[in-house]
């Protein structure tokens, strides 16, 4: 058995190893071991769990449940809930710990866990690998607690009405929604209840789609990475905006009130505008990836504040920004973190500061976005069946080398791996939309040919 943590906590299929009912419950053990050190004699462990609205959910969120109170702490259900409203009550209740039972985007046949310390933010590296060697090993069953001692389950039945003041308390007070037409696109995931109310409590005129899941169809050609038919919905209301979260809610993509879809960099830019001009952005700074845009970082010189580029994953967003002092980052893919609001990424927060400013500037989305010219970018995943140091297939080398060669400065070329999947990932910018592809298929089919 191999290392369980990737970038975004512990993925696989559900019901195969790890993502089995026996390592949730090794898990829910160790974290609960861990966690219980260092507080004060008598103190009792209290970790919160939450899901999405996949049909595995119910099976993980019992064997986490049963091995955290198998040793002795006491568990508050949160049922389906966004990850970062589970985030929020992680906090807000001062537990020791938080448990996010979702994949986010992937399938419903996937599932995952991750896992928040008592403040809100994801566990440290050190954490995370003293867990995995608890799992890995033969000591959690000596660590047990004696019957006397086991730990009792409830359900937490206000949850996601705490989120949702949390939430609704991040919408300017002074700004209104009444008369601004929205379509949500809750992707048959953990927003389907929480975001239109959101919504309507605010004011706003909503449309939802996709809001009916039934275990099986979480992300199917819906949510932030089908903007199809949110498009059509959007165009077909006279709607100024649609909104698209993915499975666990932590990311958000938007479409424009003419049906076109904005990417996460750009909704970056039309947050941090906003914020420079406001005085609000923490050191003139934005972090993002090396994975955002070659056109972000030309509009952050433009507007006047400073860019950091971190590695691939909000957790590595958000350790730059602490580390700089930044309060906005964020990803392509949608995940913005609001550190003035939130301990991490957060799609309805996002969504809200997003109508915030179009409702500021009186400015459609469109006019918004288009402060930033957005690169042709081409990005190919190849599935692999192994994953070596990208910089020791010499193949793949010369490849890279060659597309970076015959693009001469007017574009780049990234490739690295998935930290949650078994895929490499292709990305190509560069001067046309012809190019870039026809460059990133010529590598993405040497990758395939090398580890596939």
């Amino acid at each position: 058995m191999g290392k369980l943590f990737g970038t975004d906590g512990i993925r696989g299929q559900a019901n195969r190893y790890p993502m089995d009912a026996i390592t949730a419950y090794r898990l829910g053990q160790a974290v609960t071991h861990v966690v219980s050190r260092g507080k004060p004699a008598g103190h009792r462990v209290r970790i919160v769990i939450g899901k999405d609205t996949r049909i595995s959910g119910d099976m993980l969120e019992g064997a986490l449940e049963a091995g955290v109170t198998s040793m002795g702490g006491n568990v508050e259900l949160l049922g389906v809930l966004p990850t970062p409203g589970i985030a929020y009550i992680t906090e807000s209740m001062r537990a020791d710990a938080g448990f996010v039972v979702s994949a986010s985007h992937n399938p419903y046949q996937d599932n995952g866990i991750k896992v928040f310390a008592g403040t809100g933010y994801k566990l440290s590296d050190e954490d995370e690998h003293e867990i995995e060697d608890l799992i890995l090993g033969d000591g959690l069953d000596a660590l047990a607690a004696a019957p006397h001692d086991l730990g009792r389950a409830h359900r937490l039945e206000d949850a996601a009405g705490r989120y949702t003041v949390f939430l609704k308390n991040t919408f300017p007070r002074e700004l209104s929604m009444e008369g601004v037409k929205v379509v949500l696109d809750t992707g048959n995931g953990a927003t389907f209840q929480v975001a239109p109310a959101i919504f309507r409590e605010l004011g706003a005129d909503v449309t939802v789609i996709h809001d009916e899941p039934d275990g099986y169809n979480i992300n199917e050609n819906c949510g932030s990475q089908h903007t199809e038919d949110l498009r059509a919905a959007v165009l077909a209301r006279g709607a100024q905006v649609g909104l698209a979260f993915d499975g666990d809610g932590d990311r958000l993509i938007a479409v424009d009130e003419r049906g076109q879809e904005i990417t996460g960099d750009q909704i970056l830019l039309v947050c941090a505008n906003q914020l420079h001009n406001e005085g609000q952005l923490a050191n003139d700074l934005l972090v993002s990836t090396v994975m955002s845009n070659l056109g972000l970082t030309l509009a952050c010189e433009k507007y006047g504040y400073k860019h950091h580029a971190a590695k691939v994953g909000d957790r590595y967003v958000l350790e730059d920004m602490r580390r700089l002092g930044a309060n906005l980052g964020g990803e392509d893919s949608g995940h913005v973190i609001f550190l003035d609001h939130h301990t991490t990424g957060d799609g309805e927060l996002t969504a809200l500061q997003v109508v915030a400013t179009m409702l500021k500037t009186g400015r459609t989305l469109s006019d918004l976005a288009a402060a930033m010219d957005v690169f042709p970018q081409v990005l190919v995943n190849v599935e692999v069946n192994r994953k070596p140091v990208i910089d020791t297939v010499p193949e793949i080398v010369a490849a890279i080398e060659r597309a970076e060669s015959e693009l001469a400065g007017k574009g780049r070329v990234l490739v690295r791996y998935s930290g949650t999947q078994n895929l490499c990932r292709v990305m190509v910018e560069g001067p046309t939309q012809e190019l870039t592809g026809h460059y990133a298929e010529a590598i993405a089919e040497v990758v395939r040919c090398a580890l596939g």
